[in-house]
């Protein structure tokens, strides 16, 4: 690592560039956002800065490297670029995240239609059904239109009460 970490801190003895890779590996070290704006203003390429340090270091690491890198340069192309790098990759982490959520929103809106299904095939109304569970009848209402994220003991004691033997969330 060192010999890829010398193309860009040419200026470094060797006892500095290890120092430095450690830095660069640690967001939280003091020197982390001085030795990455000089990383950053001699890189150019994402795929070798990311093997140099992590993905998720660069991500935590980014606002305090460019806050920094703003006090010390006023206007930097090169930071403006890493900004655009940062935001990509923010974004494409938000999109995976919304992508889970919106897996365990179907999966409650499945298993609130199936309680609902259940519930009404028992005759039982929202507020019997409640009452029977030790519940209120908008927490009823609310894990039917899959707005609850309920726990494992809220779901078994409504499929005990409904006689819902089997739960298919896709």
């Amino acid at each position: 690592m060192s010999k890829a970490l010398s193309k860009y801190f040419w200026d470094l003895n060797k006892k500095a560039l290890k120092e430095t890779e450690k830095i660069i590996k640690n967001s939280q070290h003091q020197k982390f956002a001085l030795r990455m704006v000089s990383l950053l203003s001699r890189c150019q390429d994402p795929k070798e800065l990311f093997s140099l340090l992590s993905k998720e270091e660069f991500v935590k690491g980014w606002p305090k490297v460019k806050s920094y890198w703003i006090k010390v340069v006023q206007s930097s192309d090169f930071r403006d670029w890493w900004q655009t790098i940062y935001e990509q990759m923010v974004r494409k982490e938000n999109t995976k995240c919304l992508a889970s959520k919106t897996k365990m929103f179907d999966a409650s809106l499945r298993i609130g239609r199936l309680i609902k299904e259940a519930r009404i095939k028992k005759g039982f109304s929202q507020k019997e059904c409640a009452l029977r569970l030790g519940m209120k009848q908008p927490d009823i209402s609310d894990i039917e239109k899959g707005k609850n994220n309920i726990t494992l003991e809220t779901l078994a004691l409504l499929c005990k009460a409904l006689e819902i033997k089997k739960i298919e969330l896709w």
